[in-house]
């Protein structure tokens, strides 16, 4: 009886198992088939796709929509650009924010309930574009590249994330190293940012795709079209693709369409999303254990 018992149990696990796979695999199937179906129409022919019918691979393979994109003026500046702003901007910003975030994780910081309070008003209130663009007018950011830098700088959200990670790090590795006779600012660049690597790869690959996705900082506040980004720049190529549509000239003299505003939008958001994707498996394992940070206690 209970052997029987067991073996009820045992195949129940494994029809329970198997329907766990099979909704993982039903999940990851409309999670990715979106991805991919974008990827196979920006291969295909812009006027034939327009036919639809196209799921699993391009019907009329055409590399006509990337090459209006890469043919653009100016977009190996504007792809330069958008690298440098974000690694300097992830750089300043996890450098900038962790130090904050140091020295209001500490409880005897005197004025820390006034900083905590002010920090938290800024998470559900702003001062609107108008006094923004006004501020940064003012400060002399405009067309300039520190307008991707400077203003962010910090997040207080990055910030509470930083603190909950800091709190766990055991007191005694500061206590050592003040023995020793380090200062705070030492601590903070020997001690604490060498165990903080999770918490670092986690804000760097949040502020790191803010920076790279980010085109409506190239569009409000840069004139110049020297300096503004990818996404402001193929932003622009999209917006001109509505109305003024390639054209190639067919044999016989007849002039056919081979690509649309449609299969341009597809090509340059494979062209904007593909670099960032290829940073993901390299900060995975630091990004789920980072994202764990504060959810277990004891």
């Amino acid at each position: 009886m209970k052997i029987n018992i067991l073996k009820r149990r045992t195949t129940g696990e494994k029809v329970f198992d198997t329907i766990n796979v099979l909704i993982m695999l039903i999940i990851c199937f409309l999670t990715l088939y979106p991805i991919w179906y974008v990827i196979v129409n920006s291969f295909n022919d812009g006027m034939d796709a327009m036919r639809g019918g196209i799921y699993w691979w391009p019907r009329k393979f055409s590399l006509d929509s990337y090459k209006v994109v890469f043919s653009s003026p100016g977009i190996a500046k504007a792809m330069w650009i958008t690298v440098a702003k974000t690694v300097i901007g992830t750089i300043v910003h996890v450098f900038f924010t962790a130090m904050v975030a140091y020295a209001l994780s500490k409880r005897d910081l005197i004025g820390r309930k006034f900083y905590m309070t002010l920090g938290t008003i800024t998470l559900f209130f702003g001062g609107g574009l108008i006094p923004y663009y006004l501020l940064l007018k003012n400060l002399g950011f405009l067309d300039k590249f520190i307008v991707y830098i400077i203003p962010a700088m910090f997040s207080f959200y990055d910030a509470i994330i930083f603190m909950a990670f800091f709190r766990e790090i055991p007191s005694s590795l500061e206590e050592a190293a003040r023995i020793d006779g380090a200062n705070d600012f030492v601590i903070f660049l020997k001690v604490i940012l060498p165990v903080s690597l999770p918490v670092i790869a986690t804000i760097a690959l949040f502020h790191g795709v803010y920076q790279w996705n980010d085109y409506f900082t190239g569009m409000i506040f840069i004139n110049n079209p020297d300096l503004q980004p990818i996404q402001t720049y193929l932003y622009r190529i999209v917006a001109q693709a509505g109305s003024n549509t390639a054209m190639q000239a067919a044999p016989g003299g007849i002039v056919t369409r081979t690509v649309t505003s449609q299969s341009i939008k597809l090509a340059t958001m494979v062209v904007t999303t593909f670099p960032i994707v290829c940073v993901y498996p390299f900060l995975q394992k630091y990004f789920v254990k980072g994202m764990m940070i504060g959810s277990v206690k004891g």
